[in-house]
């Protein structure tokens, strides 16, 4: 609607490799076909932008389907997708679709995934988005299927028109697997654009505190959350870990998805990630089950159907972002009530992708891995993470060629759970992290611990485990390791390996380990500072003269595993 002319085929041709003409005429490639690809569509008016651009009669039966209809016709795209967005914080009042056309449009997509399904070479899941956002606020979940399309046909798509409220979204996915017999995972994302309810503990209806049945549903529905995408990275932020140096990456924190209401600080805690693993932790001890236990991916989230990452080679989050000498100053989502809540183009990051431990490329193998959590989340880099926790590691593993063989055997993966330790035990972690082929260095390791105490408050700790050019740098009195440095030139939008290093390993052992305290560990890896790609743009387009000097020109991407839990009893 806001000027994607590509559709679902594009979308899979893109992703494993294709060159396909983009949205504004260029020929766009990835560097590197991607494994795997979901094709999303928001259940909301399933099919809408086709519908219209289609003058499908069932879409114009109502007044806002007219609207939209003409502003598209008129060549208002960005208008017309602008009022959509305001209306969908209306809920059912945006509906335009019928289940007739839904159906239609939902077979088709499928059937679509299942012809690009290449199991081995490239896998397309079945999936769709529910687009939940009561007051503007993002409560958006990616609902994933295990299933292929003789399975998914079956259903419609659950939409925020069905209920806003996710316990709905989850009782419908329960009914899918005791029904049909299928799976489902649901993954919520942009929680730093939720007006603080994406991990809000109350039950979204009556507002009552949560209790151990919405733990049991949020835990077994919802095992990972997507931590990073271009509209923000949701880790953490620097209100939430003042300690933590590298807590402000990527944030996005002026607004709700809707531009409606400015974010508070009083919102901040129950819209990131670490503190809801914190949370998680003393909803853990008071209702016996962890509703917050969840791993960490990142995504693109493109709307253009052009996903990509790489900050030299970004497609952008919409057609309007498609690489062009005009793209830095576009708005992506214009507030109705005040120019301070828009989503700007400024505030975006080429961001992010979800990594996959699975035993192959398939379905089934990717959604499983999902399922246990054995999954990590980039900013885009293509680096790779992986850890595991036991207690008998002498740290000669990590040396083997086999070494992820030797760790299992011995301990638990990433999403994993250690049991209570043995007296005189204290959990060691095995930790690899390999560069991006095509991308920068590696700067350090690190391994970010939260815990709750017998006074049922929690903490957190991030602990530099790792890291390159050890020789000349050292950890400081504060336990910190001093900065990497830079070869980033700026103006020219270019950097160079020359510090840094191409893998880092770690065997780190917790000196702070107390047996009767639950906790969780996981890991965040650093690259070398890169430039971004507004620096990019900067010196492709020769704006040096235009675009503003405080714009955000260098970065470290970044890596982030799923926890693993250490639990007391």
């Amino acid at each position: 609607m806001a000027g994607t002319k590509l559709g679902l085929d594009e979308a899979y041709r893109f992703a494993r490799g294709e060159t396909v003409t983009s949205n504004s005429g260029q020929q766009a490639a990835l560097k590197r076909p991607l494994d795997f690809l979901v094709v999303a569509d928001h259940s909301e008016n399933l099919g809408l932008a086709q519908g219209l651009e289609a003058s499908n009669p069932e879409l114009l039966k109502s007044s806002l389907g007219q609207q939209l209809h003409d502003l598209l016709k008129a060549g208002k795209g960005r208008e017309a997708f602008y009022l959509l967005v305001q209306w969908m914080a209306k809920g059912s009042e945006a509906l335009v679709s019928n289940d007739a056309y839904l159906t239609s449009v939902w077979e088709m997509n499928n059937a679509v995934a299942e012809r690009y399904n290449n199991p081995g070479t490239f896998t397309s899941l079945i999936g769709y988005e529910w687009t939940s956002q009561p007051g503007g606020g993002n409560l958006h979940r990616v609902v994933i299927f295990r299933d292929d399309k003789a399975l998914t046909d079956r259903i419609l798509p659950f939409s925020a028109f069905d209920s806003e409220d996710v316990e709905d979204l989850w009782a419908f996915m329960a009914a899918y697997e005791s029904q049909l017999g299928g799976r489902v995972l649901a993954i919520p994302h942009n929680g730093n654009l939720s007006s603080g309810t994406m991990f809000l503990p109350q039950h979204q209806k009556s507002r009552m505190a949560i209790d151990a049945d919405y733990a049991r549903m949020r835990q077994r529905f919802e095992p990972i959350t997507e931590v990073t995408q271009a509209k923000g990275t949701g880790e953490t932020h620097p209100l939430l870990s003042p300690e933590d140096e590298f807590a402000n990456f990527n944030i996005v924190d002026n607004s709700n998805l809707g531009g409606i209401k400015p974010t508070t600080p009083e919102m901040i805690p129950y819209e990131y990630a670490r503190e809801a693993l914190r949370r998680g932790l003393q909803l853990e001890q008071e209702l016996g089950v962890n509703p917050f236990k969840f791993g960490l991916i990142g995504s693109t989230d493109s709307h253009s159907s052009l996903p990509s990452t790489a900050e030299d080679n970004w497609w952008g989050k919409s057609p309007a972002l498609e690489p062009s000498p005009e793209r830095w100053k576009d708005v992506l989502i214009k507030s109705s009530k005040d120019a301070s809540l828009d989503l700007t183009a400024l505030q975006l990051g080429a961001s992010g992708l979800a990594g996959v431990w699975a035993s192959g490329n398939s379905r089934t193998a990717l959604w499983d891995a999902m399922a246990r959590k054995e999954v990590f989340g980039t900013s885009g880099t293509r680096l790779t993470a992986r850890v595991y926790g036991g207690y008998d590691y002498t740290g000669e593993e990590i040396n083997s060629a086999d070494w992820a063989k030797s760790a299992c055997a011995k301990g638990v993966p990433m999403g994993g759970d250690l049991m209570a330790a043995a007296e005189g035990q204290v959990p060691s972690f095995l930790i690899q992290a390999r560069k991006d082929p095509d991308g920068a260095n590696l700067d350090r390791i690190q391994i970010v611990k939260g815990w709750l105490d017998a006074s049922g408050q929690t903490h957190e700790q991030v602990f530099d485990v790792s890291w390159s050019d050890a020789d000349q740098r050292t950890r400081g009195a504060d336990g910190k390791v001093p900065s990497v440095g830079s070869s980033v030139n700026v103006r020219e939008a270019t950097y160079t390996n020359t510090i840094g290093a191409t893998n880092l390993t770690a065997h780190w052992t917790d000196p702070s380990f107390d047996p009767s305290q639950k906790a969780f560990y996981y890991v965040r890896v650093l690259e070398i500072p890169t430039p971004t790609w507004l620096a990019y743009d900067r010196k492709n387009f020769n704006l040096y003269d235009e675009m503003p000097d405080k714009a955000p020109y260098t970065s470290q991407e970044r890596a982030y595993t799923s926890p693993i839990w250490y639990n007391p009893a």
